[in-house]
């Protein structure tokens, strides 16, 4: 399970704490569905136009080419991500549950037609299909909910394994939250890689290994490669 701690190595913000999007934007104002739907121009123009921005130079960084591979081992089944920037897909992670959604993809909202967020050209805004809908990401906004198949996956997933890595993530927001609960009471390990305790530490988590994703995702993988050898 991942979130905004494995991708700020990549040169992405978190949404929230020190740094975050939402010190720079009022969440209330530019992240809600209903703002959205009031005034696309102004989301697009504010919020999503700066996310583009920094998404279209962003690349994969340790942590997220360290997970994959693990899968490339056999280790890795499934990642759980709260981030919407698809960098786990691009590092090839193939089983990538995007909880939040996306913000690499998009459709219009009146054909459906997809469109990948870097073949998208701002000359407009907010930018629309060929049939002149609106496009939007496929992103979860404050005020939907999250997609069905990607809650019941994540907790099914959760229940199944054996060991869970949660990255980059306090995993404090709701219902996202449970996600490592449901796993340590299904029975399996969880080992948590943040820079500083969180709330899951000692409580939740079985092990925490102190450091920034990228450093410790890398120490991880070499200390696996020498066991393999």
């Amino acid at each position: 399970m991942t979130g905004a701690g494995v991708s700020v190595e990549s040169g992405i913000p978190p949404f929230r704490g020190k740094g975050g999007l939402w010190e720079s934007f009022d969440p209330m104002e530019y992240a809600t569905i209903s703002a959205f739907l009031k005034d696309p121009k102004k989301v697009w123009d504010v919020l999503l136009k700066a996310m583009k921005e920094v998404m279209d130079k962003a690349a994969p960084n340790d942590a997220h080419m360290g997970l994959a591979q693990l899968e490339e081992w056999g280790y890795l089944t499934t990642i759980i991500t709260q981030n919407v920037d698809g960098l786990h897909q691009m590092a090839g992670n193939t089983d990538v549950i995007e909880y939040h959604g996306s913000f690499v993809k998009n459709y219009c909202m009146d054909c459906q037609k997809n469109y990948m967020i870097s073949d998208i050209v701002l000359e407009q805004t907010p930018p629309r299909c060929s049939c002149g809908g609106i496009i939007r990401p496929d992103c979860v906004f404050f005020g939907e909910t999250i997609p069905y198949e990607n809650l019941m996956r994540s907790f099914e997933m959760a229940q199944s394994c054996d060991v869970m890595l949660v990255i980059g993530t306090s995993a404090i927001v709701q219902p996202a939250a449970m996600i490592p609960v449901n796993a340590r009471e299904s029975g399996a390990t969880i080992i948590e890689i943040n820079p500083e305790r969180t709330p899951l530490t000692g409580l939740i988590s079985d092990y925490i290994l102190k450091g920034p994703a990228g450093r410790i995702m890398q120490q991880l993988v070499t200390e696996i490669k020498h066991l393999r050898e």
